[in-house]
């Protein structure tokens, strides 16, 4: 068991004054107010050990906040609805709070202790947040930080509101807020927020509001799962620079058509990944069973966007087949169809998408992720261990507890740098067992 003592909670604004500023939300962004904050945590273990002034580092850390967020005010905000019912964010220098900021300690605990954790029933206790609807964004801050002292260390956990941003736009924020505690005089790369560049259809949601928080259950008592959904388990499996270089020339050692591109090291893990899923699942060969993966679409919508837009650009791209032809044909057969499926998403296709949602609005549910699903979200190519914040690389990067279900899976960049992958997995826990032993799967231990 772990105790973690929250010490006290404070809110953090732009340094400057902004006074009052609106951002509507767009198509891109809306799917997802039904989903769970998106959380991250972050392990940094000090050279000066259990000595280290947390205190100060506290403030360091908010004197940092106060200052990436003159660029990065949407998070500071509330979600609102304008007066025809749109949902957006609004800022108010007098009327919103701003980014929520919680400090607490478990002295008892080592950096080493909690990169070693591979579920996330431990982790939950150092990120905010958890069980907690983004559509609770009308009465919750968008964004809630927890810093807190370990025996040899800090961790920090951000809980982000994900119909306010996607992943890249995470870890652009982590990155500048980073530079800034680091001695950056301002942001170096800005944001860019103006959303209806992206899509300026107004989409009015009749959605209805949960509860007030002081009305609620604490949030540790909130679970993402009901009672009925099975038991999940989720481990971190670490494949090196040596097991992708090896994983990518299996899948890419028979002759392709002229003209065809060789897979990339993303459907190259990608197949990896769902067959394996998939034999773990003993499904019967008729079963259908469906890759997804959220991509990023700034570069593919027209006219595209620029790396820095903030907000939500990511679609779900789907692809399935019977899981006898998957297991039965070799991996290229799989990575093509993952390599057609992304190929085909192009600016038209995320336009009709687009359409058919705005004509006949759905917000989404984990089950339409598909059946017998893997999906892949985050991505490897995120800098996540150059975050540092003056005190060195993180010792471990996570995900949290929201936003977990059978077959999600989160790639991250190896601790090591390079071509190393980490790919947290959740399944059910018979699954994860049958995956565990398999010795193919795992690569360098076969």
């Amino acid at each position: 068991m772990v105790e973690v003592k929250c010490v006290r909670k404070t809110h953090v604004k732009p340094k400057k004054s902004l006074g009052r500023k609106e951002c509507q939300l767009v198509t891109f962004d809306l799917p997802y107010l039904a989903f769970y904050y998106n959380q991250k945590l972050m392990l940094y273990k000090l050279a000066h050990g259990g000595d280290h002034d947390f205190e100060g580092m506290v403030v360091k850390l908010k004197e940092g906040l106060d200052v990436a967020l003159e660029e990065f005010y949407q998070l500071a905000g509330r979600l609102g609805k304008d007066e025809e019912g749109v949902f957006r964010i609004e800022y108010d220098d007098d009327m919103t709070d701003g980014v929520e900021v919680v400090e607490a300690s478990a002295e008892d605990v080592s950096v080493d202790d909690l990169a070693a954790e591979e579920g996330t029933e431990i982790l939950k206790d150092f990120i905010p947040y958890n069980g907690i609807l983004n559509l609770e964004g009308l009465h919750r801050p968008l964004l809630a930080i927890q810093l807190t002292k370990l025996r040899d260390g800090i961790a920090v956990g951000c809980a982000f509101n994900h119909a306010v941003l996607d992943g890249t736009s995470t870890w652009h924020f982590m990155s500048s807020w980073a530079q800034i505690c680091s001695g950056a005089p301002a942001v170096s790369a800005p944001p860019f927020l103006d959303r209806t560049k992206s899509r300026n259809t107004r989409v009015k949601l009749d959605l209805t509001a949960p509860p007030d928080p002081s009305s609620m259950p604490n949030d540790k008592d909130l679970k993402p799962e009901g009672p009925a959904a099975p038991k999940l388990r989720e481990r971190v499996f670490k494949f090196s620079e040596a097991a992708i270089d090896k994983i990518k020339s299996v899948v890419n050692a028979a002759p392709r058509p002229d003209g065809s591109k060789p897979f990339s090291t993303f459907q190259s893990l990608g197949v990896h990944i769902w067959r394996h899923v998939t034999l773990a699942r003993g499904l019967k060969p008729e079963d259908i069973t469906v890759f997804t993966v959220f991509a990023d679409c700034r570069k593919r919508v027209n006219p595209p966007m620029p790396e820095s837009y903030f907000g939500n650009l990511i679609q779900a791209i789907f692809t399935g087949t019977a899981a006898g032809l998957l297991s039965a044909h070799p991996p290229e057969f799989g990575a093509g169809l993952i390599q057609g499926a992304i190929e085909a998403h192009d600016a038209a296709a995320i336009d009709k998408r687009n359409t058919e949602w705005e004509v006949a609005p759905k917000i989404f549910q984990f089950k339409d992720a598909g059946v017998n699903c893997v999906a892949i979200g985050s991505s490897p190519r995120f800098k996540v261990y150059d975050v540092d914040f003056g005190f060195g690389r993180p010792e471990g990067v996570r995900s949290g507890s929201n936003n977990r279900f059978d077959g999600m899976v989160y790639l991250y960049q190896g601790k090591s740098g390079g071509r190393g992958i980490d790919v947290e997995i959740t399944l059910e826990v018979g699954t994860m067992e049958r995956l565990e032993m398999d010795r193919d799967f795992r690569f360098e231990e076969a």
